[in-house]
């Protein structure tokens, strides 16, 4: 069901993306421009992409980087995504726990990610799997994240 996308598929996640970001109001990067970046970050080989579905109908990007805290490799899962109307079928799920594992194999210590506080669904998915919010935590001070074009 979840799969490793290979070279070929980059086109295929350039169109995922590309509706990713249509459907949360992100300005949009032509498809074709997503997928050609895909290729390049893929055949790179810090970044992992896992597809879902005969679509694809989702998808998951984690990038690797060596941890400055662990002798291991740091993972942060930089997009989840599943088309709207295969949502609810557990194919979320399904790219969580397959990039859970593929983290592992790859040598990563913990994986780390960001997600919109009215992004209620993802949320509960990441709790439910054992992803802890560093706000609910009683001794954790609210963490911010930050961004800048260059």
């Amino acid at each position: 069901m979840v799969r490793r996308a290979e070279l070929a598929d980059a086109e295929a996640i350039g169109r995922l993306l590309h509706g990713f970001n249509v459907e949360f109001d992100d300005v949009p990067t032509p498809p074709e421009q997503i997928g050609e970046r895909m290729r390049e970050v893929i055949a790179e080989g810090s970044t992992i992409v896992l597809l879902v579905g005969d679509g694809p109908d989702g998808f998951v990007v984690l990038r690797f980087q060596p941890s400055l805290s662990t002798s291991g490799l740091e993972c942060y899962l930089a997009e989840l995504y599943v088309v709207a109307d295969m949502r609810g079928q557990g194919l979320g799920r399904a790219l969580m726990e397959e990039a859970i594992e593929v983290a592992r194999r790859e040598g990563a210590d913990y994986i780390h990610l960001g997600t919109s506080e009215d992004d209620v669904a993802a949320r509960a998915l990441y709790e439910k799997l054992g992803f802890t919010n560093r706000e609910g935590k009683p001794d954790g001070p609210v963490m911010y994240v930050y961004e800048r074009e260059l």
